[in-house]
Formats: structure tokens, C-alpha cells, sequence
């Protein structure tokens, strides 16, 4: 495996970081700067669909510049997203730091995700997206406790400040220790958005999305979650986050070895049904800790086990517009973030909470029949 792979899992893990990192000091921002919950929830949700909807975008206008160069460009540009809201004073002046760094940050992720199967051997490349994946699910599932943790000790600024440390960071490992990769051809728009017509990847992309959007219903709201249902709080929140954390981590490798090792689709089918399993059970499992534990692990490796699985089913389906797939996938991915989070906030207000792991579950359940159909579509072609 080239090394240079790992530091585009590193970077991917920088970037990811931002979007989620403040879900856990909302209500420190929501202070700080006189806001509602409700409205500091919103610099997740615009984080979110700028981040889905820039990518695309982004890769297509920035086709013809050189992938090294351009990446440097976007790092300073996220540094100074960061920066922006390091400093800040008012909530407009947070959001705008909040669309600069979503947008730059699109184009890195995209980067790192069409770099990585290119620097590695063919057989290497469903385990190439799997460490850039696990850099991205390490960033969404671990930015919550770690911003938790400094931003009750430090303030709420002090997660952003280490962002701002990790980016100088990787802007020079980028500088000194990347080769120069060129990009490939530009396909026009209308052509790759064509391959949307075509129902196998279509579906694919439907499949990521409600299976995200399924996952983040609950996993948005985890934390009132656990205080009405178990009656924990502070330490054992945190715990409980990086445990998750972890079990994501590995679930992002597992994703891409299972699928070098046994395919795409079978990966792909195993992990939702186990996932859409451990998710109807979590809230039978909250009256015993240690069962309990047993279902968060599984939900939490299952949760980042599709996407390399996902991304390189794409690859293979599609080879010659493999780079807009993978761009289109990462935009499905964050629509069902923003999604799943609007679905969870909507449940919490006209029920409860608990109810949350049962509309995730039936999300992930229709995820199911959505891959189900694009495989079925591909296997007819292929008759």
C-alpha cells in the first residue's frame, strides 16, 4: 500500500472533523453568540448541504488544474474558513466561516477520494478508498466528543483552533512529501449527469443516502437519547461517543478489505441488514449497559462499512465517469446527514426521542431495497 494513501486519510480526517465538531457545544455556541438551539443546530445542516452540493461542482470546474496545486489551494482556503471562525463575534460572521470551510472542504474530500485507488495497485483499491473513508468516518463520529471535550474546557473556539493547527499542518506535509498527480479529461456536465439515468447507479446512489439519512436520525441526537432512556450524562456521554467512535474507525477499513476479500455486493447487502438490525435494537438494549454496548459496537462498524464498499461498487459500475460517481456518492452521504438530522429534529418534536431509532431503522430498511434494486438492474444488464 503506498504510504501517500495514509496522509490522504489524514487529511480527509482534518477536513471531516469541521462538520460535526460542534454538535456536542451547541449549547456554548448557543450562549456565547444569544441564539436559539434550534438555530446553532443550523450551522451543522448548511455545513451539510453546501458540503453535498459544492463537490460536484467544484470537480468539474477545477478539472483541468493540477490535483497537488489544487489541493494546497483548497487547504489554505479551508485554514482561513477556520480562521474566520476562530475569531468571530456574531453568529452571521460564524456562518460565513461555517460556508467557507464547507465549500473548500467538499473539493479536499473529493481529492482525496479520486487520488487514493490511483496511487495503489488494482487490487489495493477498494482498501485505498477504505482508509480515506475511515479518515472521513473517524472525522464525523470522533469530531463530536473531542469537540465536547475541549469546548467544555476550553471554550467552544478551542476545537476550531486545533483544526486551524492540524490544516497548517497537513498544507505542509502536502507541500513537501506529494507528488504532482494530473488530472484526467474532463467529462462534460451533461454526460456525467446522464449516468444518474442509468437506474444501477441511480439506485446506488439512493442506497447511500437513506442509509446515512437512517444513521444520523438517531446518531444526531444520540445525546438526549442516552439521557432519557438511561439517565446518564456527562463522562459516560463522552465515553459513549468514543466508543462509537472507535467502532466506526475499524468499520471503515473492514468496509474495504470485506469487499476486496468477498465483493461489493455481498458487502454492501451484509452490512445494511446487520446495521438496520443493531439500529431497531438499541432501544430494547438500554435497560442492560453491557448489551447495550454490544449493539452501539456493531451500529458503529456497520455504519462506516458501506462507504468503501459503495464507492468502489461505483468504480466498478461505471469506470469511466468513476470520479463524478465518487463525488456524487460523497454528495448523497452528506444530503443524508442533513436529511436525517431534519428527520430526527421532526420526530423529537412531535414524539420523542426514543422514537428516533425506529424511523432510522425504517430508512435503512428502504436503503436495502434501493441496493437491492440497483444490483438487480446491473445483473440484467450483464445477462
Amino acid at each position: 500500500m503506498d504510504k501517500r494513501v495514509y496522509f490522504l486519510m489524514i487529511v480527509s480526517f482534518i477536513i471531516g472533523m469541521v462538520e460535526l465538531i460542534i454538535g456536542g457545544i451547541l449549547d456554548l455556541i448557543a450562549t456565547d453568540l444569544q441564539v436559539s438551539l434550534g438555530k446553532a443546530g443550523f450551522l451543522i445542516t448548511i455545513f451539510s448541504l453546501i458540503f453535498a452540493i459544492a463537490g460536484p461542482i467544484l470537480l468539474i470546474v477545477t478539472a483541468n488544474i493540477e490535483r497537488k496545486r489544487l489541493t494546497l489551494i483548497s487547504l489554505y482556503i479551508f485554514l482561513i474558513g477556520n480562521i474566520v471562525t476562530v475569531v468571530s463575534s456574531s453568529y452571521s460572521i460564524v456562518f460565513l466561516g461555517r460556508v467557507i470551510t464547507a465549500t473548500s472542504g467538499a473539493l479536499l474530500i473529493i481529492l482525496c477520494l479520486v487520488m487514493a485507488p490511483r496511487l495503489v495497485e488494482e487490487k489495493y483499491r477498494g482498501r485505498a478508498i477504505g482508509l480515506v473513508s475511515m479518515g472521513v468516518s473517524a472525522s464525523l463520529v470522533l469530531g463530536v466528543p473531542l469537540g465536547m471535550t475541549l469546548g467544555h474546557s476550553l471554550g467552544w473556539r478551542a476545537p476550531f483552533v486545533l483544526v486551524c493547527l492540524l490544516t497548517a499542518l497537513s498544507i505542509i506535509g502536502v507541500h513537501f512529501f506529494m507528488n504532482r498527480v494530473q488530472p484526467k479529461p474532463s467529462i462534460p456536465l451533461k454526460q456525467q449527469l446522464a449516468t444518474l439515468k442509468n437506474k444501477k447507479i441511480l439506485f446506488a446512489h439512493f442506497t447511500t443516502f437513506l442509509f446515512l439519512a437512517g444513521h444520523t436520525t438517531i446518531y444526531a441526537y444520540l445525546n438526549p437519547f442516552l439521557q432519557e432512556t438511561m439517565g446518564i450524562g456527562g463522562n459516560w456521554i463522552s465515553i459513549i461517543y468514543f466508543i462509537f467512535g472507535i467502532a466506526a474507525v475499524s468499520g471503515g477499513g473492514l468496509g474495504g478489505t470485506l469487499s476486496d476479500l468477498f465483493g461489493t455486493k455481498k458487502t454492501i447487502l451484509s452490512v445494511i441488514v446487520i446495521f438496520a438490525a443493531a439500529i431497531f435494537l438499541i432501544p430494547a438494549s438500554t435497560s442492560w449497559m453491557p448489551v447495550f454496548l454490544v449493539i452501539l459496537i456493531t451500529w458503529g462498524v456497520m455504519s462506516w462499512a458501506i462507504s468503501p464498499a459503495m464507492q468502489s461498487y461505483l468504480i466498478e459500475t461505471s469506470p469511466e465517469t468513476s470520479d463524478i460517481q465518487q463525488s456524487l456518492n460523497n454528495s448523497s452521504l452528506h444530503f443524508g446527514i442533513a436529511f436525517g438530522s431534519f428527520i430526527g429534529g421532526v420526530v423529537i418534536e412531535n414524539t420523542s426521542v426514543v422514537h428516533n431509532a425506529t424511523v432510522g431503522g425504517i430508512l435503512v430498511i428502504v436503503s436495502l431495497l434501493t441496493a437491492i434494486i440497483s444490483m438487480s438492474t446491473q445483473a440484467a444488464l450483464n445477462k
